[in-house]
């Protein structure tokens, strides 16, 4: 008992002591962010450290392996492919922002992380989310003129207009939310505490001291979303015209199943796993575990880089093939 009241006392001394370090004549000076999601987990930690270590392992190695299958071989030296490996270092980039913090966190006795520590992750974690979609919609509109407008697919989609494609749908979401960040980064905060395992733009906006001039960061964030209903729109056209132009032909049938369901498999996953954890934070009820609401709030981050080189890896036939070939050390 005298074990427990003095392990609260400690962290409650902690919890003062960094709210003193980081409030002084009334003004913001916070330093440090307190991360209190792993509150839950603190009876579980070796085994949540040992799967989770397990599953960033995993992460890499299969990104990793269809990053290098793509690039060594010259036959995959085409857009699609090429998008595709894009996509993969996208999900490193993401889950390298989120995964070694949260690994240290599950052996450290403090869950803290500094503000500008904070700030870069959010920036990580944001601009991930937002590649993903314009990279996904770079690849619905390769899908589109690849099969409706087959014969100008290689003047349209040469390689300065890909590479191109490539910069926009990897540096443009990184320059808006790089806006983002830097707004918030004006704001005098208040309050030190981030209930969440990362940082999250919005919950630094919400811990801005009252009364603050948020609008300017309201604005740019709802622009931000414009822009990438936007991108979600713009798909829903590429594959209304996909599927018009493949309903009568048997050779296009094939085409869409081959390489556009992957793709719709891809974009669902992602969808589902963003809208699960926009639900929570508008609509979850906070009498939920908070091992569920950690699940729902990291799973953008686990299952889409997991799910979506596999699902290329198995359904493309020519990466299938290389794979393949490889394992079985045949030279295809």
């Amino acid at each position: 008992m005298r074990t427990k009241h003095c392990s609260e006392s400690t962290s409650t001394q902690h919890k003062e002591s960094i709210h003193f370090l980081t409030m002084m004549d009334n003004v913001s000076l916070i330093t440090v962010f307190v991360l209190s999601g792993l509150n839950e987990t603190k009876n579980h930690r070796v085994a949540l450290f040992s799967l989770t270590l397990l599953c960033y392992c995993f992460i890499v190695l299969v990104n990793v392996s269809l990053i290098v299958t793509i690039i060594l071989d010259k036959n995959l030296h085409e857009p699609m492919y090429i998008l595709l490996c894009t996509f993969c270092m996208n999900g490193l980039y993401g889950t390298t922002g989120f995964f070694p913090k949260f690994l240290w966190d599950l052996l450290s006795p403090v869950h803290v992380i500094s503000y500008s520590g904070c700030l870069v992750q959010a920036l990580v974690m944001y601009s991930f989310a937002c590649s993903d979609l314009s990279i996904l919609a770079v690849m619905a509109y390769d899908r589109y003129v690849a099969i409706c407008r087959p014969l100008e697919y290689h003047s349209i989609m040469s390689r300065p207009r890909l590479f191109l494609l490539v910069c926009f749908s990897c540096l443009t979401p990184f320059c808006i939310i790089g806006t983002n960040i830097i707004l918030t980064s004006r704001l005098k905060l208040c309050s030190p505490f981030i209930a969440r395992l990362f940082c999250v733009n919005w919950i630094i906006v919400k811990l801005a001291c009252f009364p603050a001039d948020t609008l300017v960061n309201n604005i740019v964030a709802y622009m931000t979303i414009i822009i990438y209903v936007f991108h979600g729109l713009f798909i829903t056209w590429s594959y209304m015209y996909l599927i018009k132009t493949c309903v009568n032909s048997i050779e296009n049938r094939a085409k869409f199943m081959q390489t556009c369901v992957p793709h719709l498999v891809s974009l669902l996953t992602f969808l589902v796993t963003i809208l699960f954890d926009i639900m929570q934070i508008r609509y979850g009820s906070k009498d939920l575990p908070g091992t569920f609401q950690n699940f729902i709030a990291i799973e953008f981050l686990i299952i889409p880089p997991m799910m979506n080189p596999l699902i290329y890896g198995f359904k493309l036939t020519k990466i299938r093939n290389r794979i393949r070939g490889v394992l079985t050390f045949k030279n295809k």
